[in-house]
């Protein structure tokens, strides 16, 4: 199974739109990776607001690390982008925070 790379996706409420910003743009900047669009409600999967960032599989270590003790109290999830979703989202997982119900129906 190969892995193309990893998405991490930042959760937040309403109330904590502009830490989701601000961690975002400091992985952008820390990381050089690209910051997906903010979704203010659930979308896909994911049971509240999110932002994906999507992170190279050689340097994926080093994000979760820094994620690690830089969430800002966010709740993170991140998965292997593999090419079969239901696995990616339910298998290939990592939790930075508490882990949340996602809606995997949607993957069949």
């Amino acid at each position: 199974m190969t892995i193309r790379d990893f998405h991490v996706h930042l959760y937040f409420d309403a109330e904590e739109v502009d830490r989701a910003r601000a961690l975002a743009q400091a992985l952008a900047a820390r990381f050089d990776l690209p910051v997906g669009h903010f979704h203010t409600r659930p979308v896909g999967p994911h049971p509240r607001g999110s932002v994906q960032l999507t992170v190279p599989t050689p340097c994926f270590g080093e994000v979760a690390s820094w994620l690690g003790v830089n969430r800002a109290g966010l709740t993170v999830f991140a998965h292997a982008s593999t090419g079969n979703d239901l696995a990616d989202h339910r298998d290939h997982v990592i939790w930075f925070g508490p882990s949340e119900k996602l809606d995997l129906t949607l993957f069949g």
